[in-house]
């Protein structure tokens, strides 16, 4: 009896020793596990919340175990996780930690994998430590259930029976309606999605718009600034704007009263007119060939090609006598008085026919201006002095 009291003690003894020694069960060595030999490397990793993550805890690289938690405390507001690997794992350098689950309601452990955008560079090697920009977690369950409860009783979920009886009763009876305006919205949005390229490019025309304001901002300022100066000027002479309007009323009806009244004698005209123009559009060239001898009397274009060289002179001596004794050659004329000659009658005025086009009038050929010199007597001659350049 006493040697067994002996031995409840002993051991009783045992236990608080090792109590005492340790800060708790975590720090226990205990067999086997990840990563226990010497071909290890350390890591620290920074987390805002470790969660109920504890020591011993695995370390996966794609869902295979690599390593455990070595240890976990508390610097400032930051946790911060040791995590073991072994030497054979291979991670770059900008590794990315994250706290998952096992299952629903599995254990904790760290998951290390490269960065999602494939930016890897470098190796993950000893002493090294994942930021807080690193490192993350997942939500947790009761984090997902405490945000589904929120949504199912004070959210919108409640209201959705409402809405629905409320839509119910908007739409009853109406329902050809809604089926009418859902057709008439189809047919407009096929319309748009018809004139798809014109509404972009009245949007762009819109925008470039827009940038032209926008560089002429300063000159819309000041003529904004100058606006309300100009509409003092207005309204100060409103008084005369408005007997000028009522003026121009005046001689708008004058004007009417006008126009009919000399309607009957402006078509008239225009009858008169009618013989007038037929006959010049018959004429034809004629006409400014013959007006182009005012330019070049007395000497025809034609002239050109019978007289050689390119200046072309006239000297004429006329003797009175001359002329005088020509005058007495010519045959007497009919004795008796004149014969009557019948004044014909007018004809009548016909129909205004469509007015024809007018021909395009030549060019006239203006040569070099023509001299003419006055005539000078001497001992009874006449000496008629005429000059032209061609």
């Amino acid at each position: 009896m006493s040697r067994r009291l002996l031995s409840v003690v002993a051991a009783a003894a045992a236990g608080m020793v090792l109590l005492t020694g340790c800060q708790g069960l975590y720090d226990v060595r205990l067999p086997g596990g990840a990563a226990t030999g010497s071909n290890v490397y350390r890591v620290t990793v920074e987390f805002r919340d470790v969660l109920d993550l504890v020591p011993q805890s695995a370390v996966k690289v794609n869902d295979v175990t690599v390593g455990a938690v070595d240890k976990i405390w508390l610097d400032g507001y930051t946790a911060k996780v040791r995590l073991r690997i072994q030497d054979n794992v291979k991670l770059p350098d900008n590794a990315v930690a994250e706290l998952r689950q096992t299952s629903l309601l599995g254990e904790k452990f760290v998951s290390l994998s490269p960065p999602p955008d494939g930016t890897s560079f470098g190796r993950l090697s000893n002493g090294d430590l994942i930021p807080l920009a690193r490192s993350g977690r997942n939500p947790e369950v009761e984090e997902v259930f405490s945000a589904l409860s929120l949504l199912l009783n004070g959210g919108g979920v409640a209201q959705l029976r409402t809405i629905n009886v409320e839509l119910a009763k908007a739409m009853k009876g109406r329902e050809s309606d809604i089926q009418s305006a859902v057709s008439r919205l189809d047919t407009f949005i096929g319309s748009l999605d018809a004139h798809k390229s014109e509404v972009v490019r009245a949007i762009e025309g819109l925008d470039r718009l827009s940038a032209r304001l926008a560089a002429q901002k300063q000159d819309l300022a000041v003529a904004l600034d100058d606006m309300p100066q100009g509409l003092k000027v207005l309204a100060d002479q409103r008084a005369d704007l408005t007997r000028m309007l009522q003026a121009l009323s005046e001689l708008g009806v004058v004007g009417t009263r006008v126009i009919k009244a000399s309607k009957a004698d402006f078509i008239a005209n225009l009858h008169s007119l009618e013989p007038v123009l037929t006959k010049l559009a018959e004429a034809g060239s004629d006409l400014p060939n013959a007006l182009e001898l005012m330019f070049t009397y007395p000497f025809p274009r034609s002239v050109l090609g019978a007289i050689k060289g390119d200046y072309t002179n006239l000297r004429a001596d006329v003797d009175p006598k001359s002329i005088e004794e020509l005058i007495k050659s010519l045959p007497p004329g009919p004795s008796g008085p004149p014969p009557t000659v019948p004044v014909p009658t007018l004809p009548t005025v016909p129909t205004v026919p469509t007015l024809p086009t007018l021909p395009t009038l030549p060019t006239l050929p203006l040569g070099s201006p023509v001299r003419a010199q006055q005539p000078s007597y001497d001992s009874g001659l006449a000496v008629l002095m005429l000059g032209g350049y061609v």
